[in-house]
């Protein structure tokens, strides 16, 4: 808290900026020229972005694609060239949108059959797969030093069965929220984000609000992903020289944890999260990572009070509660920009476990990946390989509420634990025509009743656990995903798009085989990850 209090009143009188990036794979691949540039010495493993200096051109850039400035039609200017409400002045910004997702789908394998009973548009038109979300965002600056940025969702969608399982088993539509239908099968959702980011000077951030965080430089994350729905969050961070430094603090929920309060109140528990970043070159980054959750009462209700420790601003290792049922993690991060605009990237999560009969162990999990913008000197060409692997029971703990998870969703990748993985990525822009395409392989191990061979991390770690454990143990399953996208620009500033998207999905193992093939088309705006490929 020292430190805290001195890099707010010794904040330089340097011009800061606060302008917020939200976190999205399909738009940040687009900075790939700029952010891994060997000139550019800026950190780029702590996601959101705020714009700096390094990515302002860029950034424009993006904002004014298909914009033409000699439009003088109201309607014109606000469906291709602006914000709903845009405000500019020297002491202040303020924008708003309406934003919708409206998309008719199907699927022609596992759903060939399903009868066209969703209304995409909440009338009229029907479509056996869809989205319809209605939804705003309202942001802005104060100055150079406070920014805003705020956004809510109402949606009603029919998934493919593999998205719909995934679901009714837990409840929650992953990076989402609850699951209104209760199980029926058009689920009924809502999604809210909100971020009050202060920036006293170059130096220091500090946020506060409902988001996500995402660290490291990969597709996936093994540390922490924005797979998971938006947390209550106070993070702060410094950039001191070639060392930038976060610190957050998050309020989590536990949809399953057994309940005890007069309400059934869902059982909540605190995370901290620390990450240094070390700027070695322009070209060399190593980072360390650590997390730790703590639940706010045990089985019986017993609370246990505030630690002193959450506020330790160097790196945490236990407790300091008695009986505290803590669950910390350690992770590294690494990057070499291999040549310009192509960088080396790296991560080790680790994770050593206890299990309720007092036996330990250690898990942990890697990841290794490539990724580039401009190849080859093509503009707005970018790529991404990766391979992800993770021991099976790594994220669990003795104490499922413990676990490395919002809401049952995993806070790292979305498979969990017990699996390897290849992802393959590739994106080229011309002009408002967006490409994509995606390919993933990976291989885990399912359950049988009454087993846990370590995938599912809500799953209590026990003395029975395989104390040697193996990727791929159980059921031994295999699954080949293929996502491609075709995208039109409509306006760049809320990402308004017309989208054809095909998606195949296999799954099989010796019990036997699910295949998805889905084609899907609509209407799409904002720049939120949704992610489909687990």
């Amino acid at each position: 808290m020292l430190i805290i209090t001195c890099l707010l009143f010794c904040a330089g009188a340097a011009k800061a900026q606060s302008v917020y990036l939200p976190q999205s794979y399909q738009f940040y691949q687009k900075f790939n020229g700029q952010v891994y540039s060997k000139s550019n010495g800026m950190h780029t493993s702590l996601r959101p972005f705020l714009i700096d200096s390094s990515l302002t051109g860029r950034y424009n850039e993006l904002m004014n694609v298909g914009v033409k400035s000699d439009r003088k039609n109201w309607f014109g200017r606000k469906l291709l060239n602006e914000h709903l409400l845009d405000v500019q002045t020297k002491e202040y910004t303020f924008y708003a949108d309406i934003l919708i997702d409206n998309i008719f789908g199907k699927d022609f394998k596992d759903g060939k059959n399903a009868p066209s009973a969703f209304k995409p548009f909440g009338y009229i038109l029907k479509t056996p797969l869809g989205i319809n979300t209605r939804g705003f965002q309202v942001g802005g600056t104060i100055g150079s030093k406070f920014s805003f940025y705020t956004s809510a969702y109402e949606n009603q969608a029919i998934y493919p069965t593999y998205y719909n399982d995934y679901v009714n088993a837990s409840g929650f539509v992953p990076g989402q929220a609850y699951d209104r239908s209760f199980g029926k099968a058009q689920k009924d959702y809502s999604y809210v984000t909100a971020l009050l980011s202060y920036t006293p000077s170059k130096y220091f951030n500090i946020a506060l609000g409902q988001d996500k965080t995402f660290i490291g430089d990969g597709y996936r994350s093994l540390l922490l992903s924005d797979f998971s729905a938006p947390a209550p969050l106070l993070r702060a961070t410094a950039n001191i020289g070639p060392v930038q430094y976060m610190m957050m603090w998050t309020y989590l929920q536990d949809l399953k944890a057994p309940k005890f309060d007069d309400f059934g109140s869902n059982r909540r528990k605190y995370a901290l999260y620390h990450y240094l970043d070390w700027n070695a070159t322009k070209s060399l980054s190593l980072g360390f990572f650590n997390a730790v959750v703590m639940p706010e009462a045990d089985d019986q209700g017993n609370f246990h009070g505030f630690d002193a420790n959450f506020i330790n601003p160097l790196f945490f290792t236990a407790g300091g509660k008695a009986g505290s049922p803590n669950n910390v993690l350690f992770g590294f991060t690494g990057k070499y920009k291999v040549f310009d605009k192509n960088a080396l990237y790296a991560q080790l999560i680790l994770d050593n476990q206890k299990t309720t009969g007092g036996a330990s162990k250690s898990s942990n999990g890697y990841q290794v990946g490539l990724r580039g913008g401009d190849v080859g000197g093509v503009k707005n060409l970018s790529y991404l390989v990766e391979f992800n692997t993770v021991k099976p029971y790594t994220y669990a703990d003795a104490q499922p509420l413990s676990s490395y998870t919002f809401y049952g969703d995993p806070l790292a990748h979305p498979l969990g634990a017990n699996f390897r993985e290849f992802v393959g990525l590739l994106n080229y822009s011309i002009g408002r025509l967006d490409f994509q395409g995606q390919l993933n392989y990976a291989k885990y191990g399912l359950d049988a009743a009454t087993e846990n061979n370590g995938k599912n991390i809500n799953a209590p770690y026990a003395a029975t656990a395989n104390l040697t454990p193996t990727v791929g143990q159980g059921i031994s399953t295999d699954m080949y995903y293929a996502e491609g996208t075709v995208s039109f620009l409509v306006n760049p500033k809320y990402n308004l798009r017309f989208e054809l998207g095909g998606l195949y999905r296999t799954e099989k193992n010796a019990l036997g085989e699910r295949k998805n093939a889905v084609v899907t088309f609509g209407v799409r705006t904002t720049f939120r990850n949704l992610y489909k490929d687990f």
